[in-house]
């Protein structure tokens, strides 16, 4: 087996070679476990997607947000904007706000919650509301930051107060500051609302100039989780958790969750108290994902820039690590149908994913030295099992068909070249998502042992140019 000299080094690259062959077996198991599991949400979003089209758009195309008919009963939505430091974005988003929004018939009103230590956010936020009553600041009592839900809890106290001498809300709609809305949104939010729990419209995250690779895998994760994965959770009728912008809650649903948890409908002890609110409404009926295109062809959705650095995707992705497959675990549990227990499952699976992708990449480095020792002539491997080799090959012809819909996705979107740019992204992808496990763990570590739950706001720094647009090619409703 092999040819040394020295029975020191034989045996080093002996142990190497069963440690590769047991790292393959491993990561080669699991990779085929998520593709399979991958695979049938493939499958049923084709099968729905052919049916819709066969049964519902075999003589006219989906119907567009500017033709949907007007609300039965058209009423007030109030429009939640929690805020941190946020004086670089705030102004040009209520402005947005403001431009796209407010020569329509719809009426709204926008909380802007800002800390009292805050002065540059409320300086930027009173400079747009001067003199414009669908803009209400509201300072918070306290020191900042505290969390996200804890802002958005003082923001449905002012609405309540407001409701006491004024007409009461529809529906609350959750957005950031970084958020570029759409003209359209609040006629469907308007209209879906009526009839829906909660209506979830896409997120889009827009490439940042200068970041392709990391900003970059945002937009093609997005575009396949928002037009292939909630899709076909809303079908098997599992709950659609909300994205956090871009969402709108009707407003009797939201008073009774806020009934049930001491006057506060957003949790505080929840890192990802958006994905946790949706499992909640959830029991009050269906949430539903609404994918219109507008009459210009473009998708109706919630753009915004994500982070455009390492450090920074890293802290992000670690919170929602955190918040969803750990904590959420303990604080949701396994309930529900089995179509629910199997979306937790996929939502739960990024952690052992990412420890997965560590062991796929120690083995490409050990494959790597084994090559080279075998090269040199130090060590002459033996063959892999042949059963491990056909399973390399079947995960090998998955992971062409995985980068492949990925790819479809997010050229549906962003053009065929960004399609194409999923196959280097995916790399840049592993990486971050093995980071963030790390962080995720160390921090759910911490706080087994008593440490809190620290809220790792994302910073933002740029507002999308308003004129900033993406043209999909025409897409299902």
């Amino acid at each position: 087996m092999a040819n040394l000299n020295t029975g020191g080094a034989a045996a080093i690259f002996i142990a190497a070679n069963h440690i590769l062959v047991e790292l393959l077996l491993f990561s080669a198991f699991w990779f085929l476990v998520g593709a399979i599991d991958d695979l049938c949400v493939d499958v049923i979003w084709a099968v729905r997607r052919l049916y819709r089209r066969f049964r519902f758009y075999a003589r006219r195309g989906p119907m567009r947000a500017d033709d949907l008919p007007a609300a039965d009963n058209p009423g007030m939505l109030a429009i939640f904007v929690p805020t941190w430091q946020e004086a670089p974005v705030i102004g040009a988003m209520l402005r947005n706000c403001q431009q796209v929004w407010g020569s329509g018939q719809q009426q709204y009103r926008i909380y802007v919650g800002c800390y009292k230590n805050d002065d540059a956010t409320m300086a930027a936020v009173q400079q747009v509301a001067a003199g414009n009553a669908a803009i209400q600041l509201v300072q918070l009592p306290v020191n900042g930051p505290t969390s996200k839900a804890d802002c958005l809890n003082y923001l449905w106290q002012a609405l309540l107060s407001d409701e006491a001498g004024s007409q009461r809300a529809k529906a609350v709609i959750l957005h950031d500051a970084e958020d570029l809305v759409h003209r359209q949104e609040l006629r469907i939010y308007d209209r879906l609302i009526e009839k829906h729990p909660a209506v979830q419209i896409p997120v889009l995250p827009l490439p940042v100039p200068g970041s392709l690779f990391i900003s970059g895998h945002y937009c093609d994760e997005f575009a396949e989780a928002h037009g292939k994965s909630l899709v076909v959770r809303e079908a098997l009728g599992a709950s659609v958790p909300l994205a956090g912008v871009g969402c709108a809650i009707r407003r009797d649903i939201l008073g009774k969750i806020a009934g049930a948890s001491d006057g506060k409908p957003f949790d505080t002890d929840s890192l990802t108290e958006d994905y946790e609110l949706g499992f909640k409404i959830g029991t009050y009926g269906q949430t539903i994902l609404a994918r219109f295109n507008d009459a210009d062809g473009q998708l109706v959705a919630s753009r915004a820039y994500f982070p455009a650095d390492l450090v920074s995707a890293v802290r992000q992705k670690a919170r929602w690590m955190t918040g969803i497959g750990l904590t959420g675990w303990d604080r949701l549990g396994w309930r529900g149908s089995l179509a629910q227990r199997w979306m937790l499952l996929r939502d739960r699976k990024a952690l052992l994913a990412a420890i997965v992708l560590c062991a796929a990449y120690l083995c490409i480095l050990l494959t790597g030295i084994l090559t080279l020792a075998h090269l040199a002539g130090a060590y002459t491997p033996p063959a892999l099992p042949p059963f491990l080799v056909t399973l390399l090959w079947v995960n090998f012809g998955f992971l062409v068909w995985r980068l492949f819909v990925r790819g479809v996705f997010a050229a549906r979107l962003y053009g065929w070249r960004a399609g194409l740019m999923t196959v280097p992204r995916s790399f840049v992808a592993n990486i971050i998502a093995i980071m963030a496990a790390r962080r995720a763990c160390a921090a759910y570590i911490r706080h087994l042992l008593g440490a809190p739950l620290r809220w790792d706001k994302t910073e933002h720094r740029h507002f999308p140019h308003t004129e900033t647009t993406i043209r999909p090619k025409k897409y299902d409703a």
